[in-house]
């Protein structure tokens, strides 16, 4: 089953340019095996830290952290969409986790868009890519 895959905004809902970061790692297994760990336990907590869960469209995500959200798009083996909020009172932020084909491997891309995030030092690209490592050292062999 393949269903489209959501592209970030080029634009905010203001009309000005989206403000964001852009993280990739390319990883040696398959795009199903790196999904599955992907929204397992271990591989949500890799990303959105200790504690969240991503299950299905529309179900919320809480982390230890404070930070939480509600997933958007979800696209298995492909895409899965979060909104991201760094904490309670915290600007709205999306996360746009993609999967595509990368060899005889899978390369993984981070985008992080909105407002505010340049504020938070979990929206800053460092964090993201060690995320992304984090997601990459988890992967079963």
């Amino acid at each position: 089953m393949s269903s489209e895959v959501q592209s970030p905004p080029e634009e905010d809902e203001a009309g000005g340019p989206a403000v964001g970061v852009h993280a990739s790692l390319s990883v040696a297994a398959p795009a199903a095996k790196v999904w599955e760990h992907l929204i397992s336990p271990s591989g949500t907590e890799a990303l959105l830290g200790d504690g969240a869960r991503i299950r299905n469209k529309g179900e919320p995500w809480r982390a230890a952290d404070g930070s939480y959200g509600v997933v958007r798009s979800w696209h298995p083996v492909e895409q899965v969409r979060v909104t991201w909020h760094p904490h309670e009172d915290g600007p709205l932020s999306m996360l746009d986790v993609q999967l595509r084909p990368d060899g005889d491997g899978t390369r993984v891309e981070v985008f992080h868009e909105g407002r505010g995030i340049a504020d938070d030092p979990r929206g800053d690209r460092q964090h993201w890519e060690d995320a992304l490592g984090r997601l990459a050292a988890g992967l079963p062999t």
